[in-house]
């Protein structure tokens, strides 16, 4: 999945010569905590709710000066902040977010701003895509990592007419030889899904149903 088919398209901006009153304001009025900061809609800077927070002291404290929110933007934005591009992945924009601890990235193209996606946007993604939000239950299961064993896995699922609605892979801490499938499917009892993987001879993880030998 790209970029451009998750990101937001009308993305808000100030110049950097706009104070923070100016960005209290537009972010209180459109509901984000994210701003890009533009010349020309070229990306030269992002301010967040949390710099804006750093930089107003707060009126509990007694030390409120009023003249605070007339600094421009240039004062407190993260210059040259890292961007994406419409066509980059998903997945690898996600790990950007991880290693780099970010919660936006301004999308640009040609050198203009086009869009923005924020951590949350991941999230949202994340579990429509794992299909977490739907109706279901998950199952974890222990593999040999080998070639066609998710096949072998998903012959068990057909055969039980079960709707999978995702399949997440990760490896096994416990043994390198191994990897865990993480499996969403459609139904709200799994138990003889559960005792079909047994058969064959897989190693159901979760959920390991207490008193119960399937």
């Amino acid at each position: 999945m790209l970029i451009e088919e998750i990101m937001k398209r009308e993305v808000a901006s100030l110049s950097p010569s706009h104070t923070i009153q100016d960005a209290i304001e537009l972010m209180k009025e459109k509901k984000i905590r994210h701003l890009p900061i533009t010349i020309d809609r070229a990306v030269v800077g992002v301010v967040t709710d949390r710099d804006l927070k750093e930089a107003v002291p707060s009126t509990l404290s007694g030390l409120a000066d009023v003249n605070v929110y007339k600094t421009p933007l240039e004062a407190i934005m993260t210059k040259n902040p890292l961007i994406g591009h419409p066509m980059d992945f998903v997945e690898e924009t996600a790990v950007i977010f991880y290693d780099n601890q970010i919660g936006c990235l301004p999308i640009v193209s040609d050198d203009q701003l086009v869009g923005i996606i924020t951590e949350t946007d991941l999230l949202y993604k994340y579990i429509e895509l794992t299909g977490a939000h739907q109706p279901g239950s998950q199952i974890e299961v222990r593999v040999p990592n080998i070639p066609g064993i998710l096949f072998e896995v998903s012959k068990v699922f057909y055969e039980h007419k079960l709707n999978v609605l995702s399949v997440l892979v990760y490896p096994d801490k416990e043994n390198e030889d191994n990897k865990i499938l993480v499996i969403r499917i459609k139904t709200m009892n799994p138990l003889n899904v559960i005792k079909g993987l047994r058969d064959n001879g897989f190693e159901v993880l979760w959920p390991n149903v207490p008193g119960m030998n399937l």
